[in-house]
């Protein structure tokens, strides 16, 4: 019997599919599995190419295959859409799997080590967060407006709020007062927490010699560094700064044909987090040269004269990006451009 060169599988909690091709393509086998037999059917075949999409459970699925020796591509889930045929289920997408993994000009994603997931939870859950504290700004921000309260958004008028409902003089009913004290206490809450995992994040940031030489660039603090180092698979697998910059979606988008390159706005076709961070990260800088000036005859300088801050925002964080890859790649800590 014809032994299966490439085994795709497509993930779930419980039913798993699976789909194996020989070298040349042709049907092998097609198989459903409970989760508690899904390790010892693989460890029971010989050594051959694991495929899987990159989605939830596939990176810890990925290391558990290639524990046992097989070798892993993980797949964007994206790229294997095009290869289902006709109708979508479990086993025509196994099948699409495996064709897409089969292409020599498929792109995979890199099986991420647990440390990296370690590092991605914290900094997700930070996230999560800081999004439940915003929340809890706001509604509290919008009870109080429907009794005269107006305050500006953001995390830093949060005090005036707490002054504002501690106040004897101020028209608010008592049971309005009790339900405000009681988001203010889940605001607290939150940002003790948050002040825990930012500790957390600079204590990681600072025990690495590789994220402390990233930190010297502008704009990116402990935050940004530990996102690249959990979020992006080793910067040396990028041929050159522009593609870890396209990686992150900081191209602009193209639309060309009949040799007329056209191009639009920022793709955001890549790792959000990361994109997000430099984006933010950039706008911090331009608000410095803002206040203090740039650099005489700098890049920065010149656009600033002629192009709005958010588009300059945009295409310095490209330039970082490059930057970063540059000094990852060789080794460096950041040298600002000449003028």
């Amino acid at each position: 019997m014809e032994t299966a060169s490439i085994i795709a599988i497509d993930l779930a909690k419980n039913v798993f599919h699976l789909h194996g091709a020989s070298e040349s393509g042709a049907v092998v086998f097609r198989k459903t599995l409970s989760r508690s037999r899904l390790l010892d059917f693989v460890g029971s075949q010989p050594t051959c190419c694991i495929a899987m999409e990159a989605c939830a459970t596939a990176h810890w699925w990925a290391r558990q295959f290639e524990a046992m020796g097989h070798r892993v591509r993980l797949v964007p889930p994206v790229y294997v859409k095009p290869f289902v045929k006709r109708q979508k289920n479990d086993t025509a997408d196994a099948e699409a799997i495996a064709e897409a993994a089969m292409r020599p000009t498929m792109r995979f994603v890199a099986v991420k080590t647990e440390a990296q997931q370690e590092r991605a939870m914290v900094f997700r859950t930070r996230d999560m967060l800081v999004r439940q504290r915003t929340q809890t700004i706001n509604a509290l921000r919008a009870h109080l407006a429907e009794h005269g309260v107006v305050v500006p958004a953001g995390a830093v008028n949060v005090k005036r709020l707490a002054d504002i409902v501690e106040d004897d003089s101020a028209p608010l009913p008592d049971l309005v007062r009790e339900m405000a004290r009681l988001y203010l206490e889940q605001i607290e809450a939150l940002t003790s927490r948050i002040d825990d995992l930012e500790a957390r994040l600079r204590d990681l940031a600072r025990a690495s010699a590789d994220l402390a030489r990233l930190q010297t660039m502008p704009g990116v603090g402990p935050i940004t560094a530990v996102a690249i180092e959990s979020f992006a698979p080793d910067l040396r697998a990028f041929r050159s700064g522009r593609d870890f910059s396209a990686w992150l979606g900081l191209v602009p988008r193209q639309h060309s044909t009949g040799g007329k390159p056209r191009l639009g706005r920022v793709s955001k076709m890549g790792q959000r987090d990361i994109r997000r961070l430099l984006i933010s990260g950039a706008m911090s800088v331009i608000c410095v040269a803002a206040r203090r000036g740039a650099a005489p005859g700098s890049w920065l300088e010149r656009m600033l004269a002629r192009k709005p801050k958010m588009l300059v925002a945009i295409a310095l964080a490209n330039r970082m990006a490059r930057a970063l890859w540059a000094m990852a790649t060789r080794g460096e800590e950041f040298r600002a451009p000449a003028t």
